[in-house]
């Protein structure tokens, strides 16, 4: 499903409206998403308890054609974000737009993941316990990288894309489960399962099993990450938007533009802003 946003003119958004009527709106079916579409997905979005942004991506698409919406990011989470980081609202709704990948889970229901082969190797190469022997753990991965290239090696690659990351993922848990599940992104803002005990879980696996719950799971982890980052979480404070797209997505954040769309998403929250964006 395509997303569809203010501004845009199509016979998509002549669909969305009809649907929107269906669910108490009382809009003109033009095709044109203006202010009252907008203020119109917004009145459903709160209804159902879906990220109230005005925009109308897959989950509110798919919640008008009576999808199930118990695993689904809501608003709620997003207004608690706030309090917690000590943010405007709008700030939350920016980064929540811009730095997630929009759906957390699979088709299949199996959270989004990339496994990355690169960080396997790094992991079986790590001293975890007293006593470990650094050059015998390097020796392993290396003997390990040789046999399963596509799973354990120094370089990254290899991605096969959706539900077949989910295949390579079982294969490096076969190896070493640990290792596996801290070698992978987890759930819509791809969170490293490495961070987990820098993000206060007991465990990877309870890590794991909190990205496999739903998408408030998921942001959760998120805003942790956020808390966990003095420097992200006082760029997000001040609206420092460069800084902080630059802490967050590294050196590609330029390139994809992510500071520029935070700040535009930013100001496109009026009703949630506590006076203007602050810029370096």
């Amino acid at each position: 499903m395509n997303t569809l946003r203010h501004g845009d003119r199509s016979q998509a958004v002549r669909i969305l409206q009809t649907n929107l009527n269906k669910h108490g709106a009382k809009l003109n079916a033009d095709g044109a998403y203006g202010d009252l579409t907008e203020d119109a997905v917004r009145a459903y979005q709160l209804k159902a308890g879906l990220v109230t942004d005005g925009v109308a991506g897959s989950k509110t698409l798919g919640s008008l054609a009576g999808g199930d919406c118990r695993r689904l990011l809501k608003n709620h989470d997003l207004v608690n974000a706030a309090q917690r980081l000590d943010v405007p609202l709008a700030c939350v709704y920016a980064v929540n737009e811009v730095e997630s990948n929009g759906k957390g889970f699979l088709d299949n229901g199996k959270p989004v993941i990339l496994f990355e082969r690169h960080i396997m190797y790094r992991q079986l190469a790590t001293s975890r316990h007293k006593g470990d022997d650094p050059a015998q753990l390097k020796q392993h991965a290396d003997e390990l990288a040789a046999l399963n290239p596509a799973i354990v090696n120094p370089k990254p690659g290899g991605y096969a894309g959706g539900s077949a990351e989910h295949q390579r993922l079982g294969h490096a848990r076969l190896i070493d489960d640990n290792a596996a599940l801290e070698s992978a992104s987890w759930g819509a803002f791809q969170i490293m399962g490495f961070h987990w005990q820098r993000l206060g879980y007991a465990s990877v696996q309870a890590f794991v099993a909190a990205m496999s719950a739903d998408e408030s799971q998921q942001f959760d982890a998120f805003v942790r990450f956020i808390e966990a980052d003095p420097a992200l979480h006082k760029a997000l404070k001040a609206r420092k938007w460069t800084d902080f797209a630059k802490l967050y997505n590294g050196p590609d954040y330029q390139r994809n533009l992510y500071d520029i769309k935070l700040q535009r998403t930013f100001e496109r929250h009026p009703d949630c802003n506590c006076g203007q964006a602050v810029e370096a």
